[in-house]
């Protein structure tokens, strides 16, 4: 009966189709110069680096694609994003995925909870260009940390001031534009209908160190 019973399960097994492989969302995304962001020019020397790294791979013509950290694949997730820059810049020890990027802050002790609503909340008041920004329930993946999304807070824009961030998406927009892909992005905070939640932003682990480099190779 047991060995009948295993029979039926392999057979079935067997007959199920092939789980297809993670896609590619076509990119649909927006990339600015570094001149667009209001004070660039007076970013630490790591920070400005970093940024323009960032904003070099929105002109890639990047899709979403989940589970890549590699623009080689077309495409790369919002952590992957994250992951590779940290990477090419030299930062060591940079976890893969949102949720551990974000145990990765914490432990770092470089965190900043958000509780409030809106941009303008004292909580804000240490934000600076460069900063992990983090949200949770925004895909609905099971998780002991719920934090599903990270990207990069940018600045200002010159022109009028509209918070901005970079990183991967698979529709948050730009000045309205939904964006798919590796893009720059409005930074805002999800409205009370939302599944979402906004957690908070950190600085990121190891980039003083960088900064204190990068200065004394200056000077």
């Amino acid at each position: 009966m047991i060995r009948t019973l295993l029979c039926l399960v392999l057979l079935a097994s067997a007959s199920l189709p092939a789980q297809e492989p993670r896609k590619l969302i076509p990119p649909t995304v927006v990339s600015i110069e570094s001149s667009e962001i209001k004070d660039f020019e007076t970013y630490p020397a790591a920070i400005k680096k970093l940024l323009n790294a960032a904003l070099s791979l929105t002109r890639l013509n990047l899709g979403y694609k989940y589970g890549s950290a590699d623009p080689a694949q077309g495409g790369m997730d919002c952590s992957g994003t994250i992951y590779y820059l940290l990477n090419q810049e030299g930062l060591k020890n940079v976890p893969r995925s949102s949720d551990t990027q974000y145990i990765w802050v914490r432990k770092a002790g470089t965190f900043r909870a958000v509780l409030g609503s809106t941009l303008d909340s004292f909580e804000f008041s240490e934000l600076k260009p460069g900063d992990l920004l983090f949200w949770g329930g925004t895909y609905a993946i099971k998780r002991n940390i719920p934090v599903t999304h990270t990207m990069i807070y940018l600045g200002v824009a010159k022109s009028d001031g509209l918070p901005l961030m970079v990183g991967a998406s698979d529709g948050r927009t730009y000045r309205g534009k939904k964006c798919f892909g590796v893009s720059v992005f409005e930074f805002r905070l999800p409205d009370a209908k939302s599944k979402s939640r906004f957690f908070g932003y950190a600085r990121i682990p190891g980039i003083e160190q960088k900064l204190e480099t990068t200065s004394k190779a200056g000077s």
